[in-house]
């Protein structure tokens, strides 16, 4: 029987997860292909570095703040963009996620390349945000981690991706879920402050 996909998803980190680039992260899932791998950004990571030192001319339509966010560890050099359409219409260098579910709940979130002028389709964008490398498991590997117990896996919305407040996200989205990860989401940053 196949696995539903993860594309779409939040990986949330549990508290378990302390290793320091992932420790209260946001993964929101690009892409999950069971022969592949999983590639996913940080979505509640903001940089200090504005969109407008480094792609200049896209920083007129990046989402508030408007600076690039560290999406991983890995390919740390190059950007990864995402956007949605302001439209129903899907403008040229917008691209829907693959291997999305027809249920999922950000169907009209995508990819957007970079190398199109954004004069082309920034006006086309109702949201769009610029990320600093990414995450990546190996076939397997993120499955194994899950099990492990270190990634919730959670239904995104627009507004994780994209959000005004990234820094709360972690303790937001738990919240959100009720139960047990409502409560998970009060946890002190620092457990021995507690």
């Amino acid at each position: 029987m196949d696995q539903p996909t993860l594309t779409g998803r939040l990986l949330v980190a549990t508290p378990m997860l302390s290793e320091p680039e992932f420790r209260r992260a946001v993964v929101f899932v690009i892409d999950d292909d069971d022969s592949e791998g999983t590639l996913g950004v940080i979505v509640n990571r903001p940089s200090e570095l504005l969109v407008d030192d480094v792609l200049g001319d896209w920083s007129g339509y990046a989402t508030d703040p408007a600076v690039m966010f560290a999406g991983g560890p890995v390919g740390t050099g190059s950007g990864l963009a995402l956007g949605m359409p302001g439209t129903d219409d899907a403008p040229l260098g917008w691209r829907p996620l693959a291997n999305l579910e027809e249920d999922a709940t950000v169907p009209r979130l995508g990819l957007i390349d970079l190398d199109t002028p954004p004069e082309i389709i920034g006006g086309a964008l109702g949201r769009f945000r610029v990320f600093a490398g990414y995450t990546g498991w190996s076939k397997g590997q993120l499955d194994a981690e899950i099990e492990e117990g270190a990634w919730y896996v959670l239904p995104a919305l627009a507004e994780d991706v994209f959000s005004p407040t990234p820094g709360s996200l972690w303790s937001r989205v738990l919240r959100r879920q009720g139960g047990d990860l409502a409560l998970v989401s009060t946890l002190p940053d620092d457990p021995t402050l507690n």
